[in-house]
């Protein structure tokens, strides 16, 4: 990799993991004090053991230069197995890394501005943001330099090392909130207000104490209003109390949702609000307007007047026509228009989350010869931006050409999964391989086109795939029958996020791991079957009766045959051997 010049900040960062890893190696620093070094630095153990490590990049907002595309190519080959993995929170991990490359491997990537650095560990973890943000047509403000400035402040933060627990901050413009502000410690929604001359102030409005893991939280909304000035002051004075009032002593109720538990949210309020009353006589008070945001700016994309537009989100048919041309399909269901700015978006599928190599090289080669901007989103895709309407036949031949032009953003078919047992300590089941049976089995259906339904998978109760906000969510269990154990899933129906309230998924029914994927198949035709056009996929849920009521129709699914009959019921997927669950020690996924 040819030699480019390193932040002194980032090169700082990896000299010190290089000495503090070969004291560990040479067994001056024991085992427990190098593992939250290691995650601090966003390095993560995998349940092989051994050198085995995972590495966590940020990505603040999912956003992602040329360069930095080609880098993440790179580093895919020479580290890991060739592709990179796109996370829920916006940012792309390498597995298998050998412990002892990590450092060059740090190096490679400080190079053109990315760093590990609290991607993982009791820290301030990546800062996401809507990625359609200063491309909504919805927005009341673009919120990009707003999470740039806090990414920018938290990093390296002294308050942002050694929290009680993992700290997340989510960004969105507008109450659609695309960005998922309503179950993070800190969510960020952009608001206006009207003033007294009949103008409206655009701001915030801050919720807090929000969070998923196996006890999912709301957040609750801080105040009203928050001003402009104030935003940085008030999302340190969260963090701030959190550091001063978490638990540092038991791990599974160190998270701020449970300081909301144990002192009520009023109380919450009031230690927050007299934290930001007194912030101004701290040394790293950030008050008034960040200097990213007035060199940047923040003003909206603006609606259009002629075009019809829909935010992500929101069902938008019923389901795309089968006759109509693949680029059709894909026009009206991966693209998104506004008009202020003149700007297009698209939205490239990724399934799983996965990008190899050569999908990299060839999105750095789309935003150089199309002149656009690339965001990683929540649902593990990449929405490309800066668009004109004119490029969308040829930015589509690209896509195609490098196994990415699905239409699958936001359709049945984009599903979304944490890395499972393939992996991670803690989970029990493979859930990227219930991912690949569901996408199949739909496929196989004519649904997979059926929009307005989301489906996650968590390998583990701790809803990294985050199941609980899903219309359609399965948490991995470990089942046992005729004296075998045997994977197994929770199904859950109807979590939903937008216009600035949250609502989790209700349990339905148990299930064998291999019967998952007819459960979903069920669901999803009901749905289409029995909606109108415009019901939501939790409006429809309601008038159906419940998730136990959907679920009552399921109950022929939750039968397991003997091992003799159906051996494959007791293997996991992308398994050889009988089902055993094994869970390790978790290091930062859970809670």
């Amino acid at each position: 990799m040819e030699h480019r010049t390193i932040n002194p900040e980032l090169e700082a960062d990896i000299t010190k993991f290089e000495e503090l890893l070969e004291a560990h190696l040479s067994g001056r620093i024991d085992d427990d004090a190098f593992r939250v070094f290691r995650l601090n630095n966003g390095v993560y153990g995998q349940r092989q053991g051994g050198h085995n490590q995972m590495v966590r990049l940020k990505l603040p907002y999912g956003n992602v230069t040329a360069e930095q595309l080609e880098v993440l190519a790179e580093v895919s080959e020479r580290y890991s197995r060739g592709w990179g993995h796109i996370t829920t929170r916006q940012n792309v991990q390498f597995h298998f890394v050998q412990l002892k490359r990590v450092p060059e491997m740090l190096r490679d990537l400080a190079a053109v501005g990315l760093t590990s650095r609290e991607a993982c560990g009791d820290t301030v973890r990546n800062v996401m943001g809507c990625h359609l943000a200063g491309a909504c047509p919805f927005e009341v403000l673009d919120i990009s330099p707003w999470a740039e400035a806090t990414f920018r402040h938290f990093l390296h933060h002294p308050y942002a090392q050694r929290l009680p627990r993992k700290f997340k901050i989510n960004f969105s413009g507008c109450a659609t909130d695309c960005g998922q502000a309503m179950f993070n410690d800190v969510g960020v929604v952009a608001v206006g207000r009207p003033k007294e001359n009949g103008t409206v102030e655009a701001g915030f409005r801050v919720f807090i104490g929000g969070g998923l893991g196996a006890n999912p939280h709301p957040a609750q909304a801080l105040e009203e209003f928050t001003a402009r000035e104030d935003l940085l002051p008030t999302i340190e004075a969260v963090l701030r109390t959190f550091d001063h009032f978490g638990n540092r002593y038991n791990k599974l109720r160190a998270r701020l949702k449970w300081v909301v538990d144990e002192i009520g949210i009023d109380e919450l309020r009031r230690r927050v609000l007299r934290e930001r009353q007194l912030l101004v006589a701290s040394s790293s008070w950030p008050g008034g307007i960040p200097p990213i945001v007035e060199e940047l700016g923040d003003s909206p994309a603006g609606m259009s007047s002629t075009l019809p537009v829909t935010p992500v989100g929101t069902p938008v048919t019923l389901r795309t026509s089968r006759t109509a041309s693949p680029y059709r399909r894909w026009e009206s269901t991966n693209v998104v228009v506004g008009v202020a700015k003149g700007t297009v978006s698209a939205v490239a599928h990724a399934p799983l989350g996965d990008v190899t190599a050569a999908q990299f090289r060839a999105l750095a080669a789309i935003v150089r010869d199309f002149g656009v901007q690339i965001r990683a989103t929540n649902r593990q895709n990449l929405a490309i931006r800066g668009l004109s309407a004119e490029q969308l036949p040829s930015l589509y031949q690209a896509l195609d050409a490098m196994g990415m032009a699905a239409p699958g953003a936001e359709l049945a078919r984009d599903v979304v999964s944490c890395p499972g047992a393939d992996t991670c300590n803690l989970a029990v089941t493979q859930s990227r391989g219930l991912a690949q049976d569901i996408s199949s089995a739909l496929e196989e259906a004519g649904l997979a086109d059926v929009g307005g339904v989301r489906i996650n998978i968590s390998g583990c109760t701790n809803s990294c795939g985050q199941h609980h906000i899903a219309d359609i969510g399965f948490h991995g269990a470990e089942r046992r029958s005729h004296g075998r154990p045997a994977p197994g899933y929770q199904l859950l129906l109807g979590g939903h996020v937008g216009d600035t309230e949250i609502e989790f998924a209700q349990r339905a029914l148990r299930l064998p791991a291999k019967a998952a994927a007819e459960a979903a198949v069920r669901v999803v035709a009901r749905f289409a079957d029995e909606r109108i056009p415009g019901m939501s996929f939790t409006d429809w849920l309601s008038a159906a009766g419940g998730a136990k009521a959907v679920s009552k129709d399921l109950a022929d699914l939750d039968e397991w045959p003997s091992p003799e009959e159906r051996p494959d019921f007791y293997v996991d997927f992308a398994e050889t051997g009988p089902y055993i669950a094994e869970v390790g020690s978790g290091e930062c996924a859970a809670g």
